[in-house]
């Protein structure tokens, strides 16, 4: 081959060496956030990126091997017509004959190292980077299809690596992961609010929403040792004298066996309320109690006290046993602090 083809050959190695680089890394940095409503918008492309982006394992084998094949091939390709195309002009200066082909093959040897590492990893990986979105829906797809030609090369590669990470007790992923966690999310608002993005009381807000996703029923349940309750058999007016003495208005039931089955509100007593004459309360007038575990989480605890149409709700722990009682109030106080509830008001 000519030193000319071969230089010609060297800038196509280098260029889809930038290729595979720019791919791998848009894969892994984009967000399926932004490719999802593409997708849903009939975007061919998005669609080729997704199905990449659920494959990202498969995609950085072939990205790896892209990558490796066009290296090895600039350097036994690029170097020595490059030190070939040098030795003249060393030559030229007087440069002794024995030291021609050596310093000719170094220098070849530096340029096509800095041409590599810039033009071929730096500027295709800050790319990628800065824009993950558009990088991903340019490079995705012809990785796809080079991907899908060689399936069968690439899938035995990447079942070799998986393989390496089991015995490293790696377990591999096929996805990358774009959740934000809370942690991150409070970094950020750290950050906003040391730049003045966010004010104190926009900071304090998104703060305690945040703990207030996070928190569990367990958090804001009530030990049942310092719960008011009413027994099986306990009458409208020892309810209205405990409404009375207590200020609630809402009292968990314990049943026959001792077990918290219902609960009953001051309103539907005195509104079942006919005769003086003392009695056991009605059906009527014992509301449902729905049980969580102390692991629900706030968040799920709303819901369900939502679809339950209640205000109270049994906290029971992972074995079954009935460790207390959460009321709306109590969790609604976790979102909305009394601080803030006061402000409003």
């Amino acid at each position: 081959m000519s030193d000319g083809g071969a230089l010609i050959l060297s800038v196509v190695l280098l260029a889809a060496n930038a290729f595979f680089v720019g791919a791998e890394f848009s894969l892994v940095s984009v967000r399926r956030s932004q490719i999802e409503p593409l997708v849903e918008a009939g975007s061919r492309r998005a669609r080729s990126t997704m199905w990449a982006i659920r494959r990202v394992t498969l995609m950085m084998a072939g990205a790896q091997l892209g990558i490796t094949l066009s290296t090895v091939g600039l350097g036994a390709i690029a170097e020595p017509a490059l030190a070939h195309l040098l030795q003249p002009a060393f030559e030229a200066v007087g440069l002794p004959h024995a030291l021609l082909h050596p310093v000719a093959i170094v220098i070849a040897l530096l340029v096509v190292v800095a041409l590599h590492v810039v033009l071929g990893e730096m500027v295709p990986k800050n790319i990628a980077l800065a824009a993950p979105d558009r990088a991903a829906l340019t490079l995705g797809p012809p990785l796809r299809a080079m991907v899908r030609a060689i399936r069968p090369l690439i899938t035995g590669l990447n079942g070799v690596a998986n393989g390496v990470l089991w015995l490293l007790r790696v377990t591999p992923q096929n996805e990358v992961d774009d959740a934000v966690t809370h942690e991150e999310v409070g970094h950020l608002l750290a950050e906003s609010r040391e730049e003045g993005l966010v004010d104190e009381d926009e900071h304090r807000l998104t703060t305690e929403a945040l703990a207030f996703a996070e928190g569990t029923a367990g958090d804001v349940a009530i030990p049942l040792d310092s719960v008011v309750l009413i027994g099986a058999g306990a009458t409208a007016a020892e309810v209205e004298e405990l409404s009375a003495r207590t200020g609630h208005s809402r009292f968990p039931r314990r049943d026959a066996e001792g077990a918290l089955s219902g609960y009953v509100h001051l309103k539907d007593v005195l509104a079942g309320t006919t005769d003086e004459e003392p009695r056991p309360l009605a059906s009527a007038q014992i509301r449902r109690l729905p049980a969580i575990t102390t692991a629900t989480p706030l968040v799920e605890v709303l819901s369900a006290l939502r679809l339950g149409a209640s205000h109270l709700a049994r906290v029971d722990d992972e074995a079954g046993a009935t460790t207390g009682v959460l009321t709306l109030d109590d969790v609604l106080l976790r979102l909305v602090p009394p601080r803030r509830h006061q402000e409003a008001r």
